[in-house]
């Protein structure tokens, strides 16, 4: 409400006199008529907004009454007291008509009898309104003898006033419960131990204002809403939109452009010598994972001012790398070897904390649970398999649940396992109710993702589309994306962007895609890969960060092209310090450890 939350309390702009109420919202002063009906002079409504044809902006919109109201509105909110005021003076429009005003301070007062009277005074046609507004007046009268002590009071008050606007008995036995002594309050019902502590005023009239006509009492913070709801308004509509909210402004129309997408590659990272099959930055962004064919995988840390160096090479695996993956707070990462076993690797040292093995058979893909003490693993007899951190055999899922190449994840809550169960069909296992449920493709699946949010899949298929499914309520496919290549190999896609917009996919014809998440138009095919890219990775922290790993043995490093950086050929030379004493930054794992 304008001026009652001011940091100045509200008799600097309302003062009381005896018998008069001097001082209202437009500096005007108010004599309360002493007899007689008063309804026609309190009730007479404000100049009517646009009947007189008074209009502002080019598209004769704008109603200039309401306009300046809200404009009122906003520097009462904002703490510009007399500024308002005097806005109200000049322009000759009121903020409030004088019997809202009278209402305001006499709420503000404590003067709940005569708050309910003025309301059957307020002029409105709809008796219910003037009810409900009536009774939560008289809820707070109740609540605030209640903290007073005075019980007898409080009884009487619901009793004879509340209770004859026929409150539904609910609300009546909330408000009786409360009645009892106060060590038993709190138990009773959690309105009471709202009501114990007295609502704040200005919350009253906070609830007020959500009731009455907007006309009567404007929303507090009207205008801010509006204009945030215009910004946000022209957020969704920039079909580039990768911006940080706080890089909107006021001062112009929100329009992103193309300039705001990664298309320039800022690094080239050297370090793998055969072909990289798979990628992924750290929750955090803070780290990105390689794996290779070349049975490395490598972690590589993004500085403060973006760019990506080798932290560890981690080997020991007996074949190529598949997969990696993240713990859920980026302290470990998981490798898996092709149809091998899973590594456990210590993110700060290098070391390897665990291997992970099922004998006579070999695991294709691994996960954590959200928890981080345990983690999954698809293994080569299409079962899955859960292990806690030291290597005990906790769980399993036999039976058709992945297959030998297959992506697995696992939703936030740790209640669904995802994995690719058929050729074409993805399985939903609910480890809760053990019920199995399958999202069915016409096509064979190579790859999916599920979004940050758990709420989306991004399958991957062999007739060279993506599909991104819905997976709230029954679940279908909303959006597909095409024009990237694929034949041969095995390519995978990722969300990314701000709020994950975009959806990016690597391609045999050496070309990174990116496409609109929401409308499935390409808005960036990025060259510079010299073999197919098999995967790509979007750093969740820095929407502006991406990704990819190409045959060519490289992964480049895209950021927007207005930067003004030089493109660096990156290949290190191991001269990084390590726990194992070696400091060359290489770490083997302990074959001991299974």
């Amino acid at each position: 409400m304008g001026g009652l939350e001011d940091e100045e309390p509200a008799s600097k702009r309302m003062k009381i006199l005896p018998d008069r109420l001097k001082g209202l919202s437009n500096g005007s002063s108010v004599v309360e008529p002493s007899g007689g009906s008063s309804r026609d002079s309190m009730a007479r409504p404000l100049q009517s907004e646009g009947d007189n044809g008074d209009v502002i902006g080019s598209k004769g919109v704008i109603k200039r009454v309401e306009f300046v109201r809200l404009i009122a509105n906003a520097l009462y909110s904002l703490g510009y007291t007399k500024t308002g005021a005097y806005l109200e003076e000049e322009s000759g429009i009121p903020l409030h008509s004088p019997v809202v005003n009278v209402l305001m301070q006499q709420i503000h007062d404590g003067k709940w009898d005569e708050s309910v009277e003025t309301l059957q005074k307020i002029g409105l046609s709809d008796e219910s309104v003037v009810k409900a507004a009536s009774v939560l007046v008289l809820e707070q009268k109740f609540f605030e003898l209640l903290e007073g002590d005075k019980v007898t009071e409080a009884l009487q008050t619901l009793r004879s006033e509340i209770t004859p606007y026929h409150v539904n008995e609910r609300r009546i036995r909330e408000l009786s419960s409360c009645l009892v002594s106060p060590s038993m309050r709190a138990q009773i019902d959690s309105s009471c131990q709202q009501s114990a502590k007295a609502k704040a005023r200005s919350q009253l009239l906070e609830e007020l204002q959500k009731l009455l006509p907007a006309s009567l009492m404007i929303p507090e913070k009207r205008l801010e809403h509006l204009v945030e709801r215009a910004l946000l308004l022209q957020r969704d509509a920039c079909a580039f939109h990768n911006a940080l909210n706080k890089e909107m402004s006021l001062y112009r129309d929100h329009d992103c452009g193309k300039n705001q997408i990664p298309s320039r590659t800022l690094q080239v990272l050297q370090d793998h010598s055969d072909e990289v099959w798979f990628l992924q930055f750290s929750h955090n962004g803070k780290y990105l994972a390689s794996s290779s064919s070349d049975r490395s995988a490598i972690i590589w840390e993004v500085d403060l001012n973006g760019r990506i160096s080798l932290k560890h090479r981690l080997l020991d695996h007996e074949q190529p790398i598949s997969l990696v993956s993240w713990s859920p707070d980026d302290s470990q990462l998981l490798t898996c070897g092709v149809e091998e076993a899973v590594r456990r690797w210590d993110v700060a040292t290098g070391a390897c904390l665990h291997v992970y093995e099922k004998a006579g058979l070999g695991l294709v893909s691994c996960g954590w649970f959200p928890d981080g003490k345990h983690i999954l693993a698809g293994v080569t007899d299409k079962s899955i398999c859960m292990w806690d951190l030291d290597g005990n055999e906790l769980e399993g899922w036999k039976g058709q649940r992945t297959l030998k190449i297959s992506d697995l994840e696992i939703t936030n809550d740790g209640k669904k396992i995802i994995s690719i169960c058929r050729d074409t069909a993805i399985l939903l296992l609910d480890r809760e109710l053990n019920v199995d449920k399958l999202i069915e493709e016409d096509q064979i699946i190579t790859s999916f993702q599920l979004s940050r949010d758990n709420k989306f899949l991004l399958v991957n298929l062999l007739n060279q589309e993506i599909h991104l499914w819905n997976l709230e309520g029954e679940a279908e496919i909303v959006t597909a994306y095409t024009g990237h290549k694929r034949t041969r190999f095995v390519i995978r896609s990722c969300f990314g962007g701000l709020d994950q917009a975009f959806i990016a996919s690597g391609s045999e014809d050496s070309l990174v895609y990116i496409w609109q998440r929401g409308t499935g138009e390409v808005v960036g095919a990025l060259e510079g890969h010299s073999g197919s890219v098999n995967c790509v990775s979007w750093n969740p922290a820095n929407p502006h960060m991406l990704a990819s790993a190409s045959d060519d043995h490289t992964i480049r490093i895209w950021g927007l092209r207005g930067l003004d950086l030089d493109v660096v050929n990156s290949k290190s030379n191991e001269q990084h310090s390590s726990s194992n004493g070696n400091g060359n930054g290489v770490h083997c794992s302990n074959r001991g450890t299974s």
